[in-house]
């Protein structure tokens, strides 16, 4: 990565300042849900003092629920240890402008204890040892990831205002693949289309879904630790630029009872030479790296769904016939399996299907990773290819809710061994809190079920 042409240099960025074309800098990082937090900079005083030195931030950022609450049970961060700071420390190589807000740059951070130390639960430093891993082994993570989303006409706050019940969605029916349908929004999906490639993101396609007003934009592979930057970029910015046009947008994994938003992610491996080193010779041009690697995927998938489908509603998503997969199975092309193996040659890869758009991209690259590595180091090979229906198979389940995987994870040495102790207790914890936060809850469901009738 340090080699890397960055979209923008530190010398392009001073310039810009001197002619007052920038004159905001965001330096921010992902927190455990992915979303970017951090501060507003003024352009001249993040030269002279950030872009070397960083800054600093509330340790407590890695250790609140969804709605920002401070909660028990993070050893990293709490009233006992005075939620103190932690260091932010600029990565140039992410250095770029922010088309969507007028003067404005941004770049990540790294977060370090003021030892020097990382903070090893940080999500930018999980995927980032994950890598180290690979790399080991002379191989780079391709990856990709595929976000859908929901439009609504309605505003964020009135959204707000209504509970997110009764909205406008942004078209009537299932418009898949439909050019009408897109271009019944189109003013908004250009926008966010050209401004992330003035971001520096590289923009391939837009497409209608399923669900009335769900989108779909997707943006060229890159390097995976570049690829989850984008992406936490991308939401970031398309729910922006969507507040600019008066209108609102959802990532979560399942809005209503149609089709969720999905997060499909591919990743391939390629050698110091952009090899794919999953191809070969094999059965359906595969490598032995590639049979071991998605074997392994097959034998985490189950214990790192944690990492997959992070909340409460991630697991709406995982119905039969919904294109979202119940199964713990692999096949070429086969769109209802967990794991399916696309492309040929240097293209070959696979793509696992288990994310919802509200997933954290930094752990769920992170697992595939840590779940790959494990099926080489083990020299596991992949039962028969899925050849037909995997919601009607005899297959093993994907867990059907946070408290099952929470339990899967806490319980997993496969997790324990590739992540370590203080990881697994960390995330471990993110899931109890929310679990804590939705049995205390009293939803709409029970109200219309019970007000009257019981």
């Amino acid at each position: 990565m340090a080699d890397r042409t960055p979209p923008l240099s530190l010398d392009d960025l001073r310039a810009e300042v001197q002619r007052g074309e920038i004159d905001t800098v965001v330096l921010a990082f992902p927190d455990m849900q992915g979303r970017l937090q951090g501060k507003r900079f003024a352009a001249p005083f993040f030269l002279d003092e950030v872009a070397e030195h960083g800054t600093e931030g509330c340790n407590y950022l890695l250790a609140v629920d969804t709605e920002m609450n401070t909660v028990e049970g993070y050893d990293m961060s709490s009233w006992d240890r005075g939620y103190g700071d932690f260091a932010m420390h600029p990565d140039p190589t992410t250095l770029r402008r922010i088309p969507w807000h007028q003067g404005t740059a941004l770049l990540m951070a790294d977060l370090a204890w003021h030892d020097g130390s990382p903070v090893v639960a940080a999500p930018r430093q999980i995927l980032r040892r994950q890598l180290d891993r690979l790399a080991e082994r002379g191989w780079t993570a391709q990856v990709g990831t595929e976000l859908e989303f929901i439009v609504f006409k309605d505003t964020y706050e009135q959204a707000w205002d209504r509970d997110y019940r009764g909205l406008t969605p942004a078209n009537q029916y299932n418009i898949d693949y439909s050019v009408l349908g897109t271009g019944r929004i189109e003013p908004l999906l250009r926008r966010i289309r050209n401004e992330m490639a003035g971001a520096g993101l590289t923009v391939e396609s837009a497409k209608g879904e399923c669900n009335p007003g769900q989108h779909e934009i997707v943006f060229r592979y890159d390097e995976a630790l570049v690829t989850c930057d984008q992406h936490a970029l991308y939401k970031t910015g398309a729910k922006e630029i969507a507040a600019q046009e008066g209108v609102s947008l959802t990532f979560m994994a399942k809005y209503n009872e149609r089709e969720g938003n999905s997060c499909h992610i591919h990743l391939s491996l390629v050698d110091a030479d952009g090899r794919n080193v999953m191809a070969g010779d094999g059965p359906g041009g595969m490598s032995p790296v590639m049979r071991h690697f998605l074997a392994g995927q097959l034998a985490a998938l189950r214990d790192f769904s944690l990492l997959y489908a992070p909340h409460i509603n991630s697991y709406k998503r995982f119905q039969p016939g919904s294109f979202a997969p119940t199964a713990v199975a692999w096949g070429h092309d086969n769109r209802t399996c967990s794991l399916r193996v696309v492309g040929h040659g240097r293209s070959l890869r696979f793509e696992n299907r288990l994310p919802g758009g509200d997933v954290n991209p930094y752990l769920a690259v992170a697992g595939l990773v840590a779940a790959g590595l494990y099926g080489v180091e083990q020299e596991l090979e992949p039962p028969e290819a899925c050849t037909g229906n995997a919601y009607t198979a005899d297959y093993a389940h994907v867990p059907t809710t946070l408290r099952e995987a929470a339990e899967l994870w806490e319980n997993s040495p496969v997790a324990k061994a590739a992540f370590g102790d203080e990881v697994v207790a960390h995330y471990l914890n993110m899931a109890r809190v929310e679990l804590a936060a939705f049995d205390a809850a009293v939803t709409d469901w029970e109200l219309r079920r019970s007000f009257e009738r019981m």
